[in-house]
């Protein structure tokens, strides 16, 4: 726990300093209706010693759990020194890098961010971090409903099988913006997006089509035919993509002829623990072209009047710092933690090491699915090729078996029932780079002995 240094005497020194009686008064704006008086369960006088023991037998009962979800939020392994040099005092503590002159270590790395990712993707641009994978998706719409100057629409073809989670976002972000997400089913065999899907949109007004790859479902689309199906139709491409992914598959900057115009997505796999839930950030990649539509911050490198190398914050006009009503976005909140995370996992990885974990990731999967499919009833859905994940049909509902799999500490996959009710008995399952094979071994005897138990059971139901 942190140590705080000050005394009785310094804290009576500073509240005279600044003119206040007592700690209290520095919070006095604060209802007392709002106020929280005690921490029940936290014990009167008791050292420190015996805090940080209670505290760690508290965390301790949530366990440890091996987890095979997935699902936009990857377990992969991340170098100790990612977090030992991100958390120092000169990153840790760093805001937006306005001022140029004292900020040059911060938009340094973060230029060297935006180059790492440009690359990784194909792509000739990128900018310096998005809230996450969701909102820069909702960014990338709203930039290419400006970018597309031959589209008066404002329609978005949005494939069902893109992240659930990331249509709700997108949503909720342009709705009021006279922008519609029209979606596109899936192949009920093959799990992917096929062009045939797009037919009634063929040469229609449509200002973008949305094409996720590896899909939500693990399965990897057309990209190529999409692409060119987008731009025949005078529609832009956005690819929302996995960074790992990306590392060993096409990058989108090569999708069909002329490659994807946005590619977005979820920059967690790159160094972020899974944190419960966050935070992550959103990358955002484009073409030079529509680089004037890109929100949030794009770092320049140049050179100051005595020809010395610097870097400054670019294209940073029409954001908040300027007439903030006529901004592109207002998009620009400091993720730079996270992405000082990620460039510094990216530069020890380098680009061998991350097509190393992608393809661990793949084989380790694909090896769990092999062991699953002998357990009488388990088989995969889609027959499609995939990336670390796969969806699994199971002989009951997959609520109750995730259930009794996490009360025996492995957390098992993603159910997707609430998202696709086509798929009430389908788990989502992912294995990256970190699981082992005993990790596999005990997923499949575990889940033997659920399907065992709880068969019978759903089979007396039924009846």
């Amino acid at each position: 726990m942190p140590f705080i240094p000050h005394t009785d005497d310094d804290v009576k020194q500073m509240l005279s300093i600044i003119g206040a009686s007592s700690i209290d008064d520095l919070f006095d704006e604060i209802p007392e209706s709002l106020r929280y008086e005690g921490l029940e369960g936290v014990p009167v006088g008791a050292s420190e010693m015996e805090i940080a023991r209670l505290m760690a037998e508290r965390a301790s009962q949530d366990g440890t759990p091996t987890c095979f979800i997935g699902a936009g939020a990857y377990d992969h392994h991340i170098p100790a020194a990612v977090w030992q040099l991100t958390t120092r005092g000169e990153f840790y503590t760093a805001y937006t890098p306005y001022q140029a002159e004292a900020s040059q270590g911060t938009l340094q790395l973060l230029y060297e961010f935006q180059t790492m990712t440009a690359n990784l993707h194909g792509m000739d641009v990128s900018n310096a971090s998005m809230y996450d994978g969701g909102s820069a998706l909702a960014e990338a719409v709203l930039m290419a409903v400006r970018a597309n100057r031959k589209s008066k629409s404002k329609l978005i073809l949005v494939p069902r099988n893109l992240h659930p989670a990331y249509r709700k976002v997108v949503h909720n972000i342009v709705r009021n913006q006279g922008i519609k997400l029209i979606e596109i089913d899936y192949d009920r065999v093959g799990g992917h997006t096929p062009v045939d899907a797009l037919a009634d949109y063929a040469g229609t007004d449509i200002a973008a089509l949305v094409i996720p790859q590896p899909n939500f479902f693990g399965v990897l689309e057309d990209v190529d035919e999409l692409t060119e199906w987008a731009h025949a139709n005078k529609a832009l491409a956005i690819g929302v993509v996995n960074p790992i992914a990306m590392a060993l598959l096409k990058p989108a900057g090569e999708w069909g002829e002329n490659g994807a115009d946005i590619v977005c997505g979820e920059g967690q796999p790159l160094g972020i623990p899974m944190s419960s839930g966050g935070p992550y950030y959103g990358f955002l990649c484009c073409k030079q072209a529509i680089v004037r539509q890109m929100p949030g911050r794009i770092i320049g490198r140049t050179v100051d009047m005595e020809g010395k190398e610097g870097f400054a914050l670019t294209l940073q006009a029409r954001e908040q710092h300027i007439r903030r009503s006529k901004a592109t976005s207002n998009i620009c909140t400091n993720q730079g933690l996270m992405v000082t995370a990620s460039t510094i996992h990216m530069s020890l990885l380098g680009a061998e090491g991350l097509r190393r974990v992608a393809l661990a990731s793949h084989a380790n999967t694909n090896s769990l699915i092999e062991k699953l499919s002998v357990i009488d009833g388990v088989e995969p859905v889609f027959n499609r090729p995939m990336f670390h994940e796969s969806v699994l049909r199971l002989p009951m509902s997959a609520d109750g078996v995730l259930k009794a799999m996490a009360a025996h500490n492995l957390l098992g996959g993603f159910d997707l029932a609430a998202d696709y009710p086509e798929l009430g008995e389908c788990v989502l399952v992912c294995a990256t780079e970190v699981r082992t094979e005993t990790d596999l071994n005990r997923y499949v005897e575990l889940l033997d002995r659920v399907v065992g138990m709880q068969a019978p059971a759903a089979s007396s139901a039924q009846t």
